[in-house]
């Protein structure tokens, strides 16, 4: 740990402490390509990812992502307003006409338009902003943060100024310099305006879609890997598995504690190791084995344990023996779970002589299956299990079946404070220890979840808007084809149909777009699903269903209307 001075350069420091470094410790330095560097403490929670001595990643991908979307369902959102204000235009078009006829300059009324837009922009900000803080809570408890709004911010406010003026210029453009466009003479006459936004106005409901829509395939897809994870064999039997941390006091008593807890039949078992059965802390380096190539190194994870680990935590053997519990015999030997015989290349390991920890010989006696004690979405750590009571410093027991586990935990305090009186009684259970992997992945599921959400609710609100004025313009055909017999399934298919179609261009659009980048967020994970074509026709279906109900509801309202009051008007 270093504090630099104030002012000085980073590279320059790191460019000296590589020189002192190599000239006090040039054993460690091997090759000329190794190089030290320096990496500031406020980068370390967002920047933990390296590669080739950088740091390249980590939560900061996440920062990234969500901000990303925060700007598609912002878009989205623009969106509607360019398509709703467009589709209008007809409701405007005498308004332009007069106001040009009277002297309205086209830079007055696109202005006017972008003032309206701006007006608009900023009661929704204000809103936004009281919607921000209301779900603050809920969202801090979600992703145990502690985030507020810098009210007192003039960076804060600034930047709010910014996204103001830059969505409602977003919103507002297209309509301004369309409805300014329109000509005072044909627009007087009552010459159709709003059809000649009909494409873009499509082209436009099809991007939200799109976004829509590759965001609820990456929830799905996200919750198919959490899911594939949770159901992987862990290895372990973590029904009723507690451990508490070791201490001096546990460690000099561990003998008439282990034989308390027996006798109060609540604990099944009782055993010691120097972690728990879902974590490894300790890697050793492997200096010889038989079939070690020249000049290879191998650093194994190492678990030091007692005689009746393995039974206690229900990791299975698979061949040889467990440790006997002779302290001359077990002190020399030690047990392989199956992926440290596939990354030594044993085809026979039970006799294998292998030397660590500076020259220590050690021979194989049993193999052990493999357990998940790192990450559930990466293969079995390969690892070591010696016999060393003096470094299995944690308590690990298991409960009996019989008892109910709150009375039990409540029973065992006592005994626990007995013979460790510094410290207070603190235990974990390793289904929950194991569940707690799961939780960053369980976030991003949430809050992608949320965030397409959002983003289908607001193509929707879109849709509702659009089909509401295809509708109210229809209104005279829909009554004279209902005169002239057709049928409500008819009339439901002729509103419906066009926006059907954008909704599958936009599945259709979507698909290798989230495909492309959800193989790249799969990459990091070595245990992963793969992609199928079932999720696509998932997230289309579900897509598909949810336009269908928000248009066929306008449709249907405007299939039902009386046609003697449509049609009497004209």
């Amino acid at each position: 740990f270093v504090k630099l001075e104030s002012g000085a350069s980073m590279a320059e420091v790191e460019a000296r402490m590589s020189a002192v470094v190599k000239k006090y410790n040039p054993a460690s330095w091997k090759s000329s390509r190794e190089e030290l560097f320096l990496h500031p403490m406020s980068d370390w929670h967002l920047y933990s990812d390296f590669k080739d001595g950088r740091a390249e990643g980590g939560f900061i991908e996440y920062v990234r992502l969500f901000s990303i979307i925060g700007v598609l369902v912002l878009l989205i959102a623009c969106v509607n307003f360019m398509n709703l204000s467009t589709a209008r235009s007809e409701k405007r078009a005498r308004e332009v006409g007069v106001r040009k006829v009277v002297g309205s300059l086209r830079r007055d009324l696109i202005i006017q338009f972008l003032v309206e837009s701006t007006v608009i922009t900023l009661v929704a900000a204000v809103i936004a902003l009281a919607l921000v803080e209301a779900a603050l809570p809920p969202f801090n408890a979600l992703t145990q943060c502690a985030v507020s709004i810098p009210w007192g911010s003039g960076l804060f406010w600034a930047a709010m100024a910014g996204y103001v003026l830059g969505t409602a210029l977003l919103a507002g453009a297209r309509p301004a310099f369309y409805l300014s466009s329109f000509r005072p003479v044909k627009v007087l006459k009552g010459v159709g305006i709003g059809r000649a936004a009909s494409w873009p106005r499509k082209i436009l409901v099809v991007l939200q879609f799109t976004c829509s829509v590759a965001l609820v395939i990456s929830t799905l897809l996200i919750y198919r890997q959490i899911q594939y994870a949770k159901d992987r064999p862990n290895g372990y039997d973590a029904n009723r598995l507690v451990y508490t941390d070791g201490s001096d006091d546990l460690d000099r008593n561990y003998p008439a504690l282990s034989d308390e807890l027996m006798r109060t039949g609540l604990v099944a078992r009782v055993t010691r190791a120097s972690t728990f059965v879902n974590n490894l802390l300790n890697w050793s380096n492997i200096e010889n084995w038989s079939g070690r190539y020249p000049d290879e190194s191998l650093a194994m994870a190492t678990v030091d344990v007692v005689e009746n680990y393995f039974s206690t935590v229900g990791i299975p053997m698979v061949s040889g023996k467990n440790f006997s519990g002779n302290p001359g015999a077990d002190t020399l030997s030690v047990v392989l779970n199956e992926a440290a015989v596939r990354r030594m290349r044993f085809k026979d390991p039970l006799g294998q002589v292998i030397t660590f920890r500076k020259g220590r010989r050690i021979k194989v006696i049993g193999v052990v299956k493999d357990a998940l004690m790192l990450s559930p979405f990466s293969p079995p750590e390969p690892t070591f299990f010696t016999y060393s009571p003096g470094d299995a410093g944690n308590i690990i027991y298991r409960l009996s079946p019989s008892v109910e586990v709150h009375d039990a935990m409540a029973r065992l305090g006592p005994i626990f404070n007995k013979y460790n009186p510094s410290y207070p009684f603190i235990y974990h259970f390793a289904d929950t220890s194991y569940a707690e992997k799961f939780q960053f992945e369980e976030l991003i599921g949430r809050l992608a979840g949320i965030f397409a959400a959002l983003a289908i609710f607001i193509s929707c609100l879109g849709l509702f808007g659009l089909a509401a004025y295809m509708a109210e313009q229809r209104t005279r055909e829909i009554g004279i084809r209902k005169v002239l017999g057709a049928s409500l399934g008819q009339l439901w298919y002729l509103l419906s149909k066009d926006f059907v179609i954008l909704v599958l261009v936009s599945c259709v659009v979507a698909s290798p777009l989230a495909w492309y980048f959800l193989q790249g967020w799969l990459q990091k994970y070595q245990y992963r699903i793969g992609i199928g074509v079932d999720v696509f026709l998932e997230a289309g279906v579900m897509a598909l269903l949810i336009a269908l109900v928000t248009v066929g509801w306008q449709a249907v309202r405007g299939a039902l209307a009386n046609p003697a009051k449509s049609l009497k008007a004209e």
